[in-house]
């Protein structure tokens, strides 16, 4: 029965057809990745724990500054400032961590992700959003529904790791960071941004 239906080229177009379309959906999905891991250990900033950081402008100079002290605007910090943070909440996968937005000394602003434990996915990408976080599957698909900046592809499920931000991204403008799947267009995981 087996070979008679092997001798005939509809059957032979039948299994070519299934083996393309089994690539294509292990291609998209990667199951695999269920069972991978990348870990990341990024530094993270050394922040002051007490207290408002004086602006640069308010230090005495003391002969000339270092270079990178002179390029500073007027009111960045003397040492990194954590301007907001939140802890990250599951949604599609199980996520946990914390993700703080820092102000550096030379005026730039930074994402960073303190031990991150997510599921490893296909397409994952950090994504900076207005929209606030939910809880359940109402919050899976939000973030792309308004305004939201790309900070890059995740760079591992676990670890710390840092995001730098572009010059015309405003942190201000943002209230929330998730864990984005592109390719499904879905939320791993997210964590509101509050204001510290």
């Amino acid at each position: 029965m087996i070979r008679r239906l092997l001798r005939k080229p509809a059957s032979w177009i039948v299994i070519a057809v299934l083996g393309i379309g089994g690539a294509g959906a292990l291609y998209w999905f990667a199951p695999w990745r269920l069972f991978t891991d990348t870990v990341v250990t990024d530094a993270l900033s050394v922040v002051p724990s007490a207290g408002p950081q004086p602006s640069a402008a308010a230090q005495p100079s003391a002969g000339s500054p270092p270079s990178s002290q002179a390029a500073a605007p007027r009111d960045a910090p003397v040492a990194a400032v954590v301007i907001a943070e939140g802890t990250f909440i599951t949604h599609e996968h199980d996520t946990t961590g914390k993700a703080r937005l820092v102000l550096n000394p030379d005026g730039s602003h930074q994402l960073e992700i303190a031990g991150l434990d997510t599921s490893d996915g296909p397409d994952l990408r950090v994504w900076l959003s207005d929209q606030r976080v939910r809880t359940g599957t109402a919050g899976w698909r939000v973030f792309d529904d308004g305004r939201y900046a790309e900070l890059g592809k995740l760079k591992g499920n676990q670890g710390d790791q840092v995001y730098r931000l572009d010059a015309g991204v405003d942190p201000a403008d943002f209230r929330s960071v998730s864990i984005w799947c592109k390719r499904f267009a879905v939320s791993f995981g997210a964590a509101e941004l509050t204001t510290v």
